[in-house]
């Protein structure tokens, strides 16, 4: 198998907006519950409507951050966002989409909430 570079992305960048729907009574709650689709609808008309090119907006299943809903994502750098109302959308679509900036004050780091997954340290090597 030859070792070739990647391609070129398709889309500058790719947004991931949590629109999955647990029962109202889930102790982890969910983004849909909290507002996340018609938000998304927002985010994805708004950029559309401004012509950012090479921007996707897609809804996503969970992403296991339900506690720290609605949240999104950004592609290819993987920066995660909670937003709660149109005013945050446009402030990311300002500031990180069209300007590559962050929104340091929506952005969720790694270690921000239960449901982070565990990664098990690496067995020591034998010797």
């Amino acid at each position: 198998m030859a070792n070739l570079p990647d391609p070129e992305p398709y889309f500058r960048l790719h947004v991931f907006a949590c629109t999955n729907r647990r029962p109202d009574n889930h102790p982890r709650g969910s983004c849909a519950a909290r507002g996340s689709e018609p938000l998304r609808d927002y985010l994805k008309g708004r950029v559309r409507d401004l012509g950012i090119p090479d921007v996707r907006i897609n809804a996503a299943g969970c992403l296991d951050r339900c506690e720290l809903g609605p949240n999104l994502v950004i592609y290819p750098e993987g920066v995660w966002y909670h937003f709660e109302s149109r005013a945050d959308l446009d402030e990311i679509i300002e500031t990180h989409i069209v300007k590559g900036g962050r929104v340091a004050r929506l952005m969720l780091k790694p270690e921000d909430g239960p449901g982070k997954p565990v990664k098990e340290p690496k067995a020591a090597a034998k010797g």
